[in-house]
């Protein structure tokens, strides 16, 4: 928002005709209902017939907000901006009143070309994998730069994101009594990152912990985690079928250093945090991400965008003829003309089987174009 008021500032904007409002501000308080915040920006409207900009952020933390926001944009003077920090943002009435008539953008954290653009990095080898290593610990939240890479000071920050984030976009937002409950499920879902899941086992696992919970509340809870934008769920598809199954999915978070903060970065996890990075990866350029599901095996990832598709194998190692085998035989069952990678750790591997390809995750990672 800062930095689209700085570039209306120099494109001879008079600050008058700026209307910023940034809910986080103690300032903006009072603006807590529809009623307020039209009345808010009737008084500061300027009437010289000239467009007006209002920019608005963390716009759910106003009741009804839409009412207030159809109105203003229906008067044809202001162009309107916009944030939330909740999925569900424009799956309000305003989704209906302005069909057709907005422009949506999903602002994630920085992936790993972006963290490198950060550090300055002068791209060579040696300084990229040590960029990486730290990319895998503590994920892509542009702030984790202004610490020097203290990974005391890192670490505590993180932790003070996901605090925020399930305090005041859940626990907060949807009336949580039960925190420890949520807490449990939020733990779960980190341990168990990159694996098959479903809301079944986790309330089989919970109540073998003596915690009595039903299979809805966990997909309630588990709902609320993807609204907040804490993590993402990623259903599986049926290749062979060629539809989305309705159970057993993965979930994933919106970024690695959140999910470190909650379980610790430990080698077990490794596999769930390459998973990860390359799901965000894919969905920052455009795909749409699904499990697959070929027969009775299992592939990682089918990302789509528009008549393009590439299937994706991550593992952290291709140690031994079973591990390859198993990789690179769940890709050998598809049978179509689309790109196929298997994607670790490893160095200098046999680049190519059958026309599927091997890559280095980083050197992936690094890539402008996927296809």
């Amino acid at each position: 928002m800062n930095q689209l008021v700085d570039e209306l500032n120099q494109q001879g904007v008079a600050e008058d005709h700026i209307i910023y409002i940034n809910k986080e501000l103690y300032e903006f308080d009072e603006i807590r209902s529809y009623h307020e915040l039209h009345r808010y920006v009737d008084l500061k409207t300027i009437r010289d017939g000239k467009i007006s900009y209002l920019l608005i952020d963390e716009i759910q933390e106003i009741e009804a907000w839409e009412k207030a926001l159809n109105s203003i944009y229906a008067s044809n003077k202001y162009d309107i901006f916009i944030t939330g920090s909740n999925a569900r943002l424009l799956s309000s009435e305003l989704a209906s009143l302005l069909s057709g008539r907005y422009v949506e953008f999903h602002m994630g954290t920085f992936i790993f070309r972006e963290y490198l653009l950060m550090t300055n990095s002068n791209r060579s080898d040696e300084d990229n994998i040590d960029h990486f290593s730290d990319f895998m610990r503590f994920g892509g939240f542009p702030g984790i730069h202004f610490f020097n890479r203290d990974e005391t000071a890192i670490r505590q920050y993180i932790t003070s994101v996901y605090n925020t984030i399930f305090l005041k976009d859940i626990v907060m937002r949807y009336n949580i009594r039960d925190v420890s409950l949520l807490e449990k499920i939020s733990i779960y879902l980190a341990d168990n990152c990159g694996n098959i899941t479903s809301s079944k086992s986790i309330s089989d696992y919970l109540k073998s912990q003596h915690l009595k919970i039903s299979v809805d509340t966990v997909q309630n809870y588990i709902r609320y985690c993807v609204d907040a934008m804490q993590v993402e769920k990623v259903q599986r598809f049926d290749i062979k079928g060629k539809r989305i199954l309705e159970t057993l999915e993965k979930y994933f978070f919106n970024d690695v250093g959140i999910k470190n903060a909650i379980t610790g970065f430990l080698p077990e996890y490794l596999p769930g945090i390459l998973e990860n990075m390359v799901m965000l990866e894919m969905k920052a350029n455009g795909y749409q991400v699904h499990v697959g599901k070929q027969s009775d095996k299992e592939v990682d990832f089918i990302a789509s965008k528009g008549n393009d598709k590439i299937y994706l194998q991550v593992c952290t190692t291709l140690n031994g003829d079973k591990v390859i085998d198993r990789e690179y035989g769940s890709l050998e069952s598809i049978n179509d003309h689309f790109p196929k990678y298997v994607l670790s750790l490893d160095k200098g591997f046999e680049t190519s089987r059958k026309g599927i390809r091997w890559m280095n995750i980083k050197d992936f990672l690094m890539l402008e174009s996927k296809y």
